[in-house]
């Protein structure tokens, strides 16, 4: 099975997180699914560079990464994803959608209602429970 690691941030503005949603995939378990936006991590980069330059690709926003939060490694039916996750401050809610279809900020009580991809859950139970 293919193992890929990527890296993704939990973006803080106040008390609020950034939920952003996938587009349509022709893996129907990721499709449009929610999610902490990121991405792969290239050859050479360490994890907080490649959070850097992924959230500038995906968003254009620069935020203050802070601290690694969570490692989740989950199987999919195609692959395996382990997933650095890092709290990130940002200081605007500007921000520009370049691969996503939708964007949220939601608090810590409203994470649930949203439809996760499933490497994700265990990162929106975490900040639920820690909340």
């Amino acid at each position: 099975m293919k193992s890929i690691e990527v890296v993704a941030g939990i973006i803080f503005f106040k008390n609020q997180i950034l939920c952003v949603q996938r587009p349509k995939n022709k893996l129907h378990y990721i499709s449009k699914k929610f999610e902490f936006p990121g991405g792969k991590i290239k050859k050479g980069e360490t994890h907080k560079e490649a959070l850097k330059r992924e959230l500038f690709e995906e968003l254009n926003i620069i935020t203050d990464i802070k601290s690694l939060f969570i490692t989740v490694v989950h199987e999919y039916p195609d692959f395996e994803l382990t997933m650095h996750s890092f709290i990130c401050k940002a200081e605007t809610k500007e921000l520009i959608l370049h691969e996503h279809i939708a964007q949220e900020w939601l608090t810590l009580k409203e994470l649930k209602k949203l439809d996760w991809a499933a490497a994700d859950i265990p990162i929106v139970n975490k900040l639920v429970m820690n909340g």
